[in-house]
C-alpha cells in the first residue's frame, strides 16, 4: 500500500517529493529553452507556471506551499532591491525618485479613475480602487537589471525610489477605500495608521542596523549570518503588515537599513543572491503563472472589455509617467525604458488589491447575488493585465539594460578591459586568512574579474611533510573563504630559505599587481617587521603593497580614516591605490574621511565630485600629528595610512615613527598601511604615468590636476554612480 501511494501519478500530483522535483526541473528547463528564443527567463517561468498550473495541464495545484514560497520570493525581490542599491546614488536621486513616484502614481490614478467612471461605468469608490491597482507595481524585472550589472545606473535608483513612493500611496488609497466601504473611516483610523507606521520605521531604521552590526561583528559563521538576515527580512515584513503597510515594503526597507553591513563582494551577499535566484524568486514567478486562466478572459463580453481597458490603461499610464520623468531629468531613451520596465510590472500588489476589493460585499441584488466593490470581471481582467504587463516589461527592461551595459563597456577604455588585477596574499597565520581574503576581494570592482593567489613559503632547504601539511591546510582555508564569495584563489606553496626571495619570485613569475600582508590582531606592529617588509620585499618589487591588521571583520567597519602625507599625489602609484579605496567604498558602503595637506585635499575633492563616494575631507599637515586623531577615531573605525618607500617622493622621517604611534594610540583599531607603487606597472597602465607633470616634485603646475582627472576618468567606468 505504501508503494502504491508513492507511485500515485494521478493529477494534480500529491507526492510532495515529486512536486518539488517537478518545480525544480521547471526552474532549470524553462529559462534554458526560452532563452534560445530570446525570451526573458522571467517570462519563461511565468509561462511554465501557466502550463503546469490548475488552468493548464493541472500537474500541480496552487496550494499553500506554492503560495508560501511565492510570498518568500516576492519579499526576496524587494529585499534585494534594498540591500543591493547604491546608497550614494539613491540619496543623490532621492528627489528624482520622489518626483517619479508622484508621476507614476498620479497618471494611473487619473486615467484609471476616469476609465472606471466613464468607460466601465463603475462607482467612484470602485473606480478609485481600480486606479490604485494601476498605480502600484512590483519590481518583477529587477533580476534582469541585476543580471546585466546596471544596478548603479541612475534610472534604477530613480525607479526603485519611485516604487516605494507609488506603492505607499496606492496602499494608502486602498486602506482608505476599504475603511470607507466597511464603515471604519474616522480620525482614529489616521491616528492608528500614523503611529503604527512611525513605530515600524523607528524599529527598522534604528534597531535593525544596530542588531545587524552587532551580530555580524560577533558571529562569523556564514550559515548563522544568512539565517539572521533572512529572519530580519521576514520580521520586518510582518511589522510592516502590522502597521497597515504591505509586507513587500517592509522587506525593501529592511534591505535599505542593513545595506551598508552586507558588502557587494562578501560571501554573505553571494549566498543571499544565490538562494534567491535559484529558488525563491522562481517560485514566485511560477506562482504568478499559475494564476493565468485563458478561458476566463473570453467568458463574456464584459470580461473581455474590462481586460482590454485595464491592460491599455496600465501600459499607457506607466509609459506616460516614464516619459515625463525622461523629460524632467534629461534621461536617455534606454533609461526611460528602464523606468518603464521597472514600473510597469503588475503582480503582487495588484493581486492583493483586487482580492481585497473582490471580497468586500457592499450589498445584494434582488436575485441574491453579492454586489462586490470589484466584480469578477475585474478579478479575471487583472490576471490578463499581470501577464501582459510582466511580458512587455521584461522585454523592455532586457533591451534597455543590454544597451546600457554595452555602452558602459564601450566607455571603459581598452586598457581597463585588458588589465587584470593579480593580488598576492602571503599567508602564515590562520587567524588572518579570512580577513585578508575579505580585504582583497573588496579591493576589486564588483563586476570585474581578478586573480587571487595565496602563498605560503616554507623556509627549509628540504622537503618537510609536517610543515607542508600545515601549509596546505592554511591555503585550503583561504580557498574556501574566497570561493564562498564566488572567487577563485590559486594555491602556491614554495620552499625557500629566504621568505623575501620566495615572495618576490612569485611577484615576478605571476606578474602580481597588488600585495596584501597580514598582521595578527593579538600582537602589535614592530619596527623590525616594517623594516623587513620595506627593506626586503618592497625594495625588490614595484607594486602596490598593503599591510593589514584586523581586529574585527572587515565588513563590520563603519568608517575608514585615511591619512595622507605631503606630495603623496606625486607618487607613481597614486591612482592605483586610490582606485582601490574607491572600490572599497562602493563595495562596502562604509564612510571615508580623508586627512591630508591642502594640495592633496583639492585633488581628492575634485575626484570625489566627479566620481562620488561617501567621503568627507579634513586638513592634516603631517604624520607627526597622528596622535591628534586619537580622539577622533572610534572603536569600529579602520585607520588607513598612506606611506612611502624610502626612495619615494612623499617619504619623510615621521613615517619611521608610525609603528610606535600605532601601538601607543591605536592598539584597539584595525589599520592598513599602504605603500604606493614606485614605477609604472605594465598591467595597470590605465593612465599616463610617464607624463612629467605627474612626476614633478614641486608644486602643482598648470594642468596638473586636470591631468589626474583625465587619468582617473579613463579608469573609472562612466555612469556607474
Amino acid at each position: 500500500m505504501m508503494v502504491m501511494q508513492i507511485l500515485n501519478f494521478s493529477l494534480p500530483l500529491s507526492n510532495p517529493v515529486l512536486i518539488f522535483s517537478v518545480i525544480l526541473f521547471v526552474i532549470l528547463a524553462a529559462p534554458i529553452l526560452l532563452n534560445r528564443l530570446r525570451i526573458p527567463h522571467l517570462i519563461g517561468l511565468i509561462i511554465a507556471g501557466a502550463i503546469i498550473g490548475p488552468h493548464g495541464l493541472h500537474l500541480l495545484e496552487r496550494d499553500s506551499s506554492i503560495i508560501l514560497f511565492g510570498t518568500v520570493g516576492l519579499l526576496y525581490i524587494m529585499f534585494l532591491a534594498g540591500v543591493e542599491i547604491d546608497l550614494l546614488g539613491f540619496k543623490k536621486n532621492t528627489k528624482k525618485g520622489l518626483v517619479f513616484g508622484i508621476y507614476t502614481f498620479l497618471v494611473p490614478m487619473v486615467l484609471g479613475t476616469l476609465a472606471g467612471l466613464y468607460v466601465l461605468n463603475f462607482s467612484l469608490a470602485s473606480s478609485v480602487l481600480l486606479a490604485s491597482m494601476f498605480a502600484s507595481h512590483t519590481l518583477v524585472t529587477y533580476p534582469i537589471i541585476r543580471n546585466f550589472g546596471v544596478v548603479k545606473n541612475r534610472a534604477v535608483s530613480i525607479g526603485i525610489g519611485g516604487t516605494v513612493v507609488t506603492d505607499t500611496l496606492a496602499l494608502l488609497v486602498l486602506a482608505v477605500i476599504v475603511a470607507i466601504s466597511v464603515g471604519d473611516y474616522s480620525n482614529a483610523f489616521w491616528l492608528r495608521f500614523g503611529l503604527s507606521t512611525l513605530a515600524f520605521g523607528a524599529i527598522v531604521i534604528f534597531v535593525f542596523p544596530w542588531l545587524t552590526h552587532r551580530f555580524l561583528k560577533k558571529y562569523t559563521n556564514s550559515v548563522s549570518q544568512y539565517i539572521f538576515v533572512l529572519a530580519l527580512v521576514f520580521l520586518g515584513s510582518f511589522l510592516a503588515q502590522a502597521a497597515g503597510l504591505e509586507a513587500m515594503l517592509g522587506a525593501f526597507f529592511v534591505g535599505l537599513a542593513i545595506n551598508r553591513y552586507i558588502p557587494n563582494t562578501s560571501a554573505l551577499m553571494n549566498r543571499i543572491e544565490f538562494v534567491g535566484n535559484a529558488l525563491f524568486i522562481p517560485f514566485f514567478l511560477i506562482g504568478v503563472g499559475m494564476l493565468v486562466d485563458i478561458t476566463s478572459f473570453i467568458k463574456d463580453e464584459e470580461t473581455i472589455k474590462v481586460s482590454i481597458v485595464m491592460t491599455v490603461i496600465a501600459l499607457s499610464a506607466k509609459f506616460i509617467a516614464a516619459w515625463l520623468a525622461q523629460k524632467s531629468f534629461k534621461l536617455s531613451v534606454d533609461e526611460r525604458q528602464i523606468l518603464f520596465g521597472l514600473s510597469n510590472s503588475q503582480a503582487a500588489a495588484t493581486l492583493a488589491a483586487v482580492l481585497i476589493g473582490f471580497n468586500i460585499v457592499l450589498g445584494y441584488t434582488p436575485e441574491g447575488e453579492p454586489i462586490r466593490l470589484l466584480n469578477e470581471s475585474v478579478l479575471n481582467g487583472s490576471i490578463l493585465m499581470i501577464l501582459i504587463t510582466c511580458t512587455i516589461s521584461s522585454f523592455a527592461t532586457q533591451k534597455a539594460a543590454y544597451n546600457i551595459a554595452m555602452k558602459d563597456s564601450a566607455d571603459t577604455p581598452a586598457e581597463e578591459n585588458g588589465s587584470q588585477m593579480r593580488v598576492l596574499l602571503p599567508l602564515s597565520n590562520p587567524d588572518t586568512v579570512n580577513n585578508l581574503v575579505e580585504l582583497s576581494v573588496a579591493l576589486k570592482p564588483k563586476h570585474k574579474s581578478a586573480d587571487f593567489y595565496g602563498l605560503h613559503v616554507i623556509d627549509s632547504p628540504k622537503i618537510d611533510p609536517e610543515k607542508e601539511k600545515r601549509a596546505t591546510a592554511l591555503l585550503e582555508k583561504a580557498v574556501i573563504t574566497a570561493s564562498s564569495a564566488d572567487h577563485k584563489l590559486h594555491q602556491l606553496l614554495r620552499y625557500d630559505q629566504n621568505t623575501v626571495n620566495g615572495i618576490t619570485g612569485i611577484i615576478s613569475e605571476y606578474k602580481i599587481s597588488d600585495l596584501v600582508f597580514g598582521i595578527s590582531s593579538t600582537v602589535g606592529i614592530t619596527e623590525s617587521f616594517i623594516n623587513n617588509v620595506t627593506e626586503g620585499v618592497l625594495t625588490k618589487s614595484n607594486i602596490t603593497a598593503l599591510i593589514y591588521r584586523p581586529v574585527q571583520p572587515f565588513h563590520s567597519i563603519k568608517r575608514h580614516i585615511v591619512v595622507l602625507s605631503d606630495k603623496v599625489e606625486r607618487e607613481f602609484g597614486f591612482l592605483l591605490w586610490l582606485i582601490k579605496l574607491w572600490n572599497i567604498s562602493r563595495n562596502t558602503c562604509a564612510n571615508f574621511e580623508f586627512y591630508a595637506p591642502v594640495s592633496s585635499l583639492n585633488i581628492l575633492k575634485e575626484i570625489a565630485y566627479r566620481h562620488p563616494i561617501q567621503a568627507s575631507f579634513h586638513k592634516f599637515e603631517s604624520l607627526e600629528n597622528l596622535s591628534d586623531l586619537q580622539s577622533t577615531i572610534k572603536p569600529d573605525d579602520n585607520l588607513i595610512l598612506v606611506l612611502s618607500r624610502k626612495e619615494g617622493i612623499s617619504f619623510d622621517q615621521s613615517m619611521l615613527k608610525v609603528p610606535t604611534m600605532l601601538n601607543q594610540y591605536f592598539q584597539n583599531n584595525s589599520f592598513i598601511l599602504i605603500y604606493p607603487s614606485q614605477k609604472p606597472f605594465e598591467d595597470d597602465a590605465g593612465y599616463n604615468l610617464h607624463n612629467p607633470s605627474i612626476m614633478e616634485a614641486g608644486g602643482p603646475n598648470a594642468g596638473f590636476v586636470e591631468e589626474i582627472m583625465r587619468s582617473i576618468s579613463s579608469i573609472f567606468r562612466k555612469g556607474e554612480v
